[in-house]
């Protein structure tokens, strides 16, 4: 069985630091982008970051560009995010994600982590 396993969410300060981090178990699979999706309560789940591993493209939603960066290895299928400055704003459940066909579309999800930021 494949599955996503994210760890590093937590409670912070407004203007901390948390590292996300996202690691594939099961048998091997391939894989074309890997992202992270929040969502917070009473809102719908968002794309805030991605990484196409063909050109190492990256994408950031507006909201937190700047402030939070992806990484990873295609290899390990494994898939980061650092997120610095830190707002009450981007308190929400973090999910990683992948897409393993040539559609490019999210067929693989992490059961979440909980990031809450306090001001």
């Amino acid at each position: 069985q494949v599955q996503l396993v994210e760890s590093g969410g937590g409670l912070v300060q407004a203007g901390g630091s948390l590292r996300l981090s996202c690691a594939a178990s099961g048998r091997t699979f391939s894989t074309n982008v890997m992202g992270w999706f929040r969502q917070a309560p009473g809102k719908e789940r968002e794309l805030i970051a991605q990484i196409t591993w063909r050109g190492s493209n990256t994408y950031y939603a507006d909201s937190v560009q700047g402030r939070f960066t992806i990484s990873g290895d295609n290899a390990k299928n494994t898939v980061n995010l650092q997120m610095n400055n830190l707002k009450p704003e981007d308190t929400a459940v973090y999910y990683c994600a992948a897409a393993r066909s040539s559609t490019y579309a999210y067929d693989l999800w992490g059961q979440g982590t909980q990031v809450t930021v306090s001001s």
